[in-house]
């Protein structure tokens, strides 16, 4: 049984139906019975729709009227465009793919206009369909304007939406947690604390986030943001790490680094909420750099009592490494274009780059060939040209409509199928009930401006809930009552539009099934692979730096580098593909199989660790036992990265060979930190492939250095 729409849904779309309903009546009929301006009208009548239910715009009522100003210039001149390039078909269709492509692409890149997107393509649709009418154009630019202008003004006065909570004030609400915790950490974990910390790390997920408030885009504040929440997540999900570990003796260095952490969280939560001066991480960097100098192995380095507390100390100095990321994000997020000292240039690359050059890296990441953006937008192009082509070379009556069916229904999912299914079901008995109305109305018109206003609020209401049969059904009722009032019409529009949706279901179809058909399925298998795969070196160099020593070669250097900027790279990918598949239906055997989630978190860890690791290494490094385990247990960790890449069905069992005491205690007092430190990295690792395979088991969910637990 699918699941119904909630309460909060039912109203949401209700006052949504409303605001759409009221500024499309408003546009549409003065338009017509006033002016008698009937291009006009269908303009106005549109223009809500497009941008009140193709494409809704997130955020307050008060945010959305402001995208709606925002993107007007954009639709009055696509409408130009679309005007303009009316006077053949293949002018028509050659603007149709590219005006798609950049709509679509360029939506990725920016939450403001992904939220526009489809809605602007329909205004190039509406234009360029004959006939070619360049002294229309006048007419055509006044109904988008009046049609965005009241949607606009109804946005903001009739029953309008709340602002939501910004996501910077969500990260600073969980730095206050934060705060809190390491407190209460200094003197006793209370009970229930790890389960609400990490309950607090989930809701900072983008996935938990409206689509208004995610800082997606491709400038400094945004790119600062994402990794603020994303370092966050980390450091209460260590946090929550650190209270469940056993209790061991009074740790002093440990808890003064833990109440300078609080500190540092709760006056990032005032930059973020403007009621502090933006400041760097100076201080926390002057307290870890104490902590490493003074946090030592008391004791019989090969007893249990040492262990526990290396992995305690180890794992506070992981939080703290993520309170810094956490203040160095938001100074750049609140106090922008700064330069970034002492700190690892590759996690901050951003930190002095101009905004243009940052869009050209963001578009760069996502011109590829696998990139599941790149292939949305190529398919979303091809099928609307090839719909527009058809339409066309046929001369369909009403050809607009089977565009907006390639517009509405052309996805990139596996349930594609279904949804042309419960399209032309829905078309169908809508253009039944369709005929029938019209051919008992007769060709009167009094009728149909009765009801259209009516039936617009049901159709705008339920349409959104129900799914692809009610919406289409109900829509092609309002279209029928819309058209029917601006030329004579018969039952046969009714039996026009229901030709027309099955031809652009049958080319959304078509574009779906020859590009890319498993939707996100296959790509997220093999971007997952390829991230698992690039890996490799970059652990082997990580580990390499860390336990050689401060300085190194700079041929390894070089190496490291080089296997940073492909890992980061491919996490990219990954991380889109994964995002595409979440929003795809699973198949019907869908049980079990690779735990995407833990692959992308395998690829977050990996780049943690090769970001600070080479930092806390003492200047002449391991000792040569020592550096020889370290270098075997990075072998097993690639090996079984490049074993798990290939994703087999019956899993993989991943596990680390563990630290021998006898190389422990050869290692002297000062060095033995960053052993542990390195051996809980490398655990945590196999950690996250063992759960990459599907069939995580033990140590499935690790405590310690770099055990971030990122979620996304």
């Amino acid at each position: 049984m699918p699941k119904r729409p909630s309460l909060l849904a039912s109203v949401r779309a209700g006052r949504r139906a409303l605001r759409v309903t009221v500024a499309a009546a408003v546009g549409f009929y003065p338009a017509l019975y006033l002016l008698d301006q009937p291009v006009a009208a269908v303009y106005a009548l549109f223009a809500p729709i497009a941008f009140g239910l193709l494409s809704p715009v997130p955020g307050s009522g008060r945010a959305r009227a402001g995208t709606v100003l925002r993107a007007l210039p954009g639709a009055a001149a696509l409408t130009v465009i679309g005007t303009v390039l009316a006077v053949s078909t293949w002018t028509a269709v050659a603007g149709m793919l590219v005006v798609s492509f950049m709509l679509t692409f360029g939506a990725a890149c920016g939450p403001r206009l992904s939220g526009t997107a489809p809605g602007l393509q329909l205004f190039y649709i509406l234009a360029c369909f004959p006939p070619y009418a360049p002294d229309t154009l006048p007419q055509r630019l006044a109904g988008v304007a009046v049609g965005m202008t009241v949607l606009a003004l109804v946005e903001m006065t009739l029953l309008p939406d709340p602002a939501q909570p910004s996501y910077s004030g969500r990260i600073s609400d969980a730095l206050d947690l934060a705060a809190r915790a390491a407190d209460d950490l200094v003197r006793a974990a209370p009970s229930g604390l790890a389960a609400r910390l990490r309950q607090t790390g989930r809701e900072l997920r983008f996935s938990q986030q409206p689509a208004g408030s995610r800082p997606t885009g491709a400038g400094r504040t945004d790119r600062a943001l994402a990794q603020a929440g994303s370092a966050t997540r980390r450091l209460l999900d260590q946090l929550a790490a650190l209270s469940e570990l056993p209790v061991v003796r009074a740790d002093l260095a440990s808890n003064e680094l833990l109440r300078e952490i609080a500190a540092a969280c709760r006056d990032t939560a005032g930059i973020l909420r403007r009621v502090r001066p933006v400041a760097g991480p100076e201080v926390i960097e002057e307290m870890i750099d104490q902590f490493l100098a003074v946090r030592g192995t008391p004791g019989d380095p090969r007893s249990a009592a040492t262990h526990a507390l290396l992995r305690r100390q180890s794992t506070v100095l992981t939080i703290a490494v993520s309170a810094v990321t956490v203040r160095t994000a938001v100074a750049l997020a609140v106090g922008g274009r700064r330069p970034v000292h002492g700190l690892p240039h590759e996690q901050f690359w951003y930190a002095g780059t101009g905004t243009v050059r940052l869009w050209l890296v963001r578009v760069a990441g996502l011109f590829t060939r696998r990139s599941v953006t790149f292939q949305n937008a190529w398919r979303s192009a091809l099928g609307l040209a090839l719909a527009r082509l058809v339409a066309g070379w046929l001369d369909l009556a009403h050809g607009f409509w089977v565009l907006l069916a390639v517009l509405t229904l052309g996805r990139t999912t596996v349930a594609t199928w279904s949804a042309v299914r419960s399209a032309a079901m829905g078309t169908f008995t809508g253009a039944c009930a369709a005929g029938l109305f019209v051919a008992g109305a007769g060709g009167g018109s009094d009728l149909y401006a009765y009801l259209m206003a009516p039936v617009m609020l049901v159709a705008f209401t339920v349409g959104p809930l129900e799914g692809p049969a009610w919406a289409q059904g109900l829509f092609t009722m309002v279209v029928t009552m819309a058209f029917a009032q601006i030329a004579p019409v018969t039952w046969q529009l009714a039996e026009v539009r229901l030709v027309d949706v099955l031809t652009g279901s049958a080319i959304g179809l078509l574009c779906g099934l020859l590009a890319w058909p498993a939707g996100a399925r296959a790509e997220i298998r093999r971007s997952a692979r390829k991230l698992l795969v690039a890996t490799a070196p970059l652990v082997r160099a990580t580990v390499s730096a860390a336990s050689t020593g401060r300085g190194g070669s700079s041929a390894g250097h070089e190496v490291a580098a080089q296997a940073l900027w492909l890992t980061r790279h491919r996490l990219r990918i990954a991380e889109g593909a994964y995002a595409q598949y979440r929003t795809e239906l699973p198949p019907r055997a869908a049980e079990g199989g690779p735990d995407w989630l833990a692959a992308l978190n395998y690829g977050v860890r990996v780049l943690v660790g090769a970001y600070w690791l080479p930092r806390m290494s003492t200047q002449d490094g391991l000792p040569s036992a020592a550096r020889r385990w370290v270098r075997q247990a990075s072998e097993e960790v690639e090996g079984a990265a490049r074993r798990v890449a290939d994703f087999p069905p019956e899993g993989l069992h991943v596990r680390l060979s563990p630290l021998p005491s006898d190389v422990a205690a050869e290692v002297p007092a000062r060095v033995l930190p960053l052993l542990i430190d390195m051996e809980t990295w490398l655990i945590a690792l196999t950690a996250d492939l063992q759960a990459a395979t599907g069939h995580g088991g033990e140590g499935a969910a690790p405590s310690g250095p770099h055990a971030d637990g990122t979620r996304r």
